[in-house]
């Protein structure tokens, strides 16, 4: 017989019901998590063996870790590679079953059994699975990860290596990224020279249109990634393996996450976008000056000298090599202080010098060195222990440890920083691989972690000098930014202020070919200053085809668009070569490629502004910004300068023109002002305009372009010109297009920190087609301040007109009728003139920097 519940006793029975089954429910799953102030969730599982860690940092970000050690600490490591370690946590996140994580734009799902994991872009409609990440057993110890293509068809990242292939092209796809170092970043040899190779272990993986994601692998060792075949293969010479896992709607979103993970590039010293000349090396000042004289006399524009380690006595004869001394040789190179003041008065010219991490026991000053503890590498971990020594080229000696960080602040306090206070404005940190080493090294390193052998630090070490450098120029309070030119280095790296350059290159094109593949992978790396020592290190390493003069011009063709500093070197030590672009190849051609560098340079300082502000990149492949165009997903010898310009690499001699790939839109070409309708093809454009050769140079429509005046007076990027007048002039050209645009110029006093605080100044300038077609330009009143900043300056302003436009009627300055001169510049109150076909100038006369300038340019009915 049935009898009635009551509802009592019937809401206790669900009670217990539910209680058992979630009692049930958390016995036998292996997961633990919790959401902890300010929000990061954590979690961790146990399968076989390993130990699997999740942190979910944001809405499109997650941290995991693969060990076979249980954890240690709460949190998961991270290696000095990390910058930012403050997330907020995600806006929200569920977890519909207990190995389900779930924030707005991601899914983890978690195999139990496995460890594995399935990535799932929630933010598109439908969801978009990305990988499944496994771990990889190797010998029976953990060994790395596997992962899944699904829809990935093209790989970018992953630092600087040098393919094999050739050519300027390709991507990761189908590609295996590996050093043969037992340890990583290495030198490697290539066409005749020796070519760096830097683990940044961050890989983009894209699919059709804007799908993608990225990975980015926080281990320090050395690493292999296969990516010939699914499942694709991550492997790591010593575990644990931890990464980063990140989401985002294209890949301007995911390159910005990365760097909000790694560190932004701060704004480098104006004078570092110029030319430096440098050369393996000048034995004295008169050498120098010798080459800067030639420059001057032909009418180059000059930023820097570039001194190598002939500074500091050299390493010949090597029982007398002074490696590490970083003090003058007052004997080749006297009166440093002064003769540095003079070549920034008289010349505008500043100097970088360079320094290594040897210190040779012949050395000046190395007993005192020595007695620091813990300042050179030892071989054991007491403090006692002797410094191993090593018998290299360069010397015999020892090592410093740039991880120990009282070590490096000594050497900066006692070593470096007399350079900066002489005048000194850029170090040149050259071997930092490192070159040399000694396998029993015993490091400072990470103590919390015991890792303290060379295996742990080696690939981080000239991530940890360049820090060294950073940190003393604050200790010291130096108001001067710190600028670093570094041969290696890692993720991170960028955010001390390094720019890379590519080793001792081959003088030939294959080598410069994939030059160009490298700077695409490495300025989706984080690198955005990254260069060459143009014409080629090693100039015996030419090849048949083309001479060393024409390769030096066309290499400084394509370099003056790319490359900063703009930097010609050579081994030069028994005065074989020239590197000045004075003085070898086509005079010409050089100095209007380099002058083309300085009159582009208001722009590119701008943008290395929205670089370090936003992240955005300064050189990227097209791909950054033509993510949708399968055309754009293998070319690197094609590169987007900022948002607005293209430029096209020489690839070879041969011919009259060079192939062009335009994508969808609107294009004039910077030289010719010759308009370009492109569906998305391929066209021509000449290497050589008026006999110069040029690498071609492209602008999209509606762009906005500051430029720099530049003439036979130009001296320097900081405006200085050779009649001891300052030249702050404002020039603009605009390449008209439907609709409105803006573009933001960015200045500051191209020196010091000072704009880290605020001290710059913004001047949006717009430009518009009226309802009756005619075109509106303004410039707005500039907006903040930096110590010696304008407050009047000469305004012009160019338009770029495309064939078949209507001609010009009449142009109005803030609503007054302009006069029309024959001549552009020759009238000295504000009138408006036709220069050359295809371009109208407005000359705004001088103006105060708070007053608007309203161009009004009518055209013909």
């Amino acid at each position: 017989m049935n009898h009635p519940v009551s509802p009592r006793i019937q809401g206790s029975r669900r009670f217990v019901i539910c209680f058992v089954l979630l009692v049930f429910i958390l016995s036998s799953t292996p997961l633990t998590g919790r959401a902890d102030t300010p929000g990061i969730f954590r979690t961790s599982f146990e399968a076989g063996g390993l130990h699997l860690r999740i942190e979910v940092l944001d809405d499109d970000l997650a941290h995991l870790e693969l060990s076979a050690d249980p954890p240690q600490a709460e949190t998961i490591w991270t290696s000095p590679m990390i910058f930012k370690t403050d997330y907020p946590g995600p806006s929200s996140l569920n977890t519909p079953a207990p190995n389900i994580l779930e924030t707005p734009q991601l899914r983890l799902s978690v195999d139990v059994n496995t460890l594995c994991v399935t990535a799932v872009d929630r933010a598109r409609t439908p969801e978009l699975t990305l990988t499944t990440l496994c771990p990889m057993a190797d010998s029976d110890q953990l060994g790395g990860l596997t992962f899944t293509q699904e829809g990935t068809t093209d790989f970018y990242g992953l630092g600087e290596q040098f393919q094999r292939r050739g050519g300027a092209d390709g991507n990761w796809m189908g590609q295996r990224r590996m050093v043969l170092n037992p340890y990583g970043n290495e030198m490697t040899g290539l066409n005749g020279g020796n070519v760096g190779n830097a683990q940044f272990p961050i890989l983009y993986a894209l699919g059709p249109n804007t799908e993608n994601y990225a990975l980015f692998l926080d281990n320090l060792y050395q690493q292999m990634w296969d990516l010939k075949n699914p499942p694709f293969k991550i492997r790591v010479s010593s575990a644990p393996v931890s990464w980063y896992l990140l989401t985002g709607p294209n890949l301007p979103d995911l390159r910005a996450d990365y760097l909000e993970l790694t560190g932004r590039p701060p704004v480098p010293p104006k004078q570092m976008f110029g030319l430096w000349v440098s050369e393996y090396g000048y034995e004295d000042w008169a050498e120098a000056l010798g080459v800067l004289t030639s420059l001057h006399e032909a009418h180059f524009p000059i930023d820097g000298l570039v001194l190598d380690l002939q500074w500091f006595g050299g390493i010949s004869p090597k029982d007398r090599s002074q490696m590490g001394a970083l003090a003058w040789d007052e004997s080749r190179f006297p009166l440093p202080a002064e003769m540095i003041a003079t070549l920034r008065e008289e010349a505008g010219v500043s100097l970088m010098v360079i320094e290594e991490s040897y210190l040779a026991t012949t050395a000046r000053g190395f007993k005192d060195a020595f007695s620091q503890p813990g300042l050179l590498v030892r071989k054991c971990a007491e403090l006692t222990c002797n410094p191993i020594t090593m018998d290299s080229w360069w010397g015999y000696g020892g090592m410093i440890d740039w991880t120990n960080p009282e070590a490096a602040a000594w050497w900066h306090d006692n070593r470096r920083q007399a350079l900066i206070d002489i005048g000194v404005i850029a170090h040149w940190t050259d071997l930092g691989e490192p070159e040399n080493y000694d396998d029993t090294g015993w490091y400072y390193g990470f103590p919390e972690l015991s890792r303290q052998t060379h295996a742990d630090v080696h690939n981080v070490y000239n991530l940890m000098w360049s820090k060294s450098i950073w940190e003393g120029y604050q200790r010291h309070q130096v108001q001067r930014r710190p600028f670093i030119l570094s041969r290696s280095g890692t993720s991170g790296s960028q955010r001390y202020g390094v720019s890379m350059w590519s080793g001792d290159i081959g003088s030939n094109l294959a080598s410069l070919n994939a030059q160009h593949n490298v700077q695409m992978h490495m300025s989706l790396s984080g690198i955005d200053y990254f260069g060459s020592d143009i014409g080629g290190f090693y100039r015996h390493a030419a090849q048949p085809g083309i001479t060393t003069e024409d390769l030096y011009t066309l290499w400084l063709a394509n370099a003056s668009l790319l490359d900063v500093p703009l930097r010609p070197h050579t081994m030069n030590l028994d005065n074989r070569y020239e590197t000045a672009p004075s003085l070898i190849g086509d005079v010409d051609s050089n100095r209007a490629n380099v002058r083309l560098r300085y009159e582009l340079s208001p722009y590119l300082y701008s943008a290395a502004h929205r670089a370090y502000r936003s992240g955005e990149p300064l050189f990227a492949p097209l791909v950054y910004f033509f993510q949708n165009d399968p055309q754009a997903r293998t070319i690197g010898s094609q590169k987007m300068i900022g948002d607005s310009l293209m430029m096209v690499t020489i690839t070879d001699n041969r011919g009259d023109d060079i192939p062009v790939y335009l994508p969808a839109g609107g294009w004039y070409n910077y030289y010719t002002q010759q308009y370009f309708q492109s569906k998305g093809e391929w066209f021509s454009a000449p290497r050589r305009i008026d006999g110069l050769l040029r690498a071609p140079l492209f602008v999209r429509e509606g762009t906005i372009l500051p430029l720099m005046a530049v003439d036979d007076q130009t001296e320097n990027m900081l405006g200085k010109r050779r009649d001891d007048s300052l030249n702050d002039d404002l020039l603009i050209r605009v390449y008209p297009a439907p609709g409105e645009h803006q573009y933001t110029l960015i200045e500051d006093d191209g020196e010091t920190i000072a704009y880290q605080s605020g001290k710059v100044r913004e001047t949006l300038i717009s430009r518009v087609t009226t309802a009756e077609g005619d075109w509106r330009i303004e410039v707005s009143p500039a907006v903040g301040e930096y110590l010696n900043a304008p407050t009047e300056r000469r305004v012009r302003i160019q338009v770029v007109l495309p064939l078949g436009a209507l001609p010009v009627n009449e142009v109005r300055l803030n609503d007054v009728l302009l006069p029309m001169s024959a001549i552009s510049g020759a009238d000295p109150n504000p009138h408006w003139s036709h220069p050359r076909d295809g371009l109208i100038e407005v000359d705004a006369g001088v103006v105060k920097v708070i007053d608007p300038v309203r161009v009004l340019l009518v055209v013909a009915p």
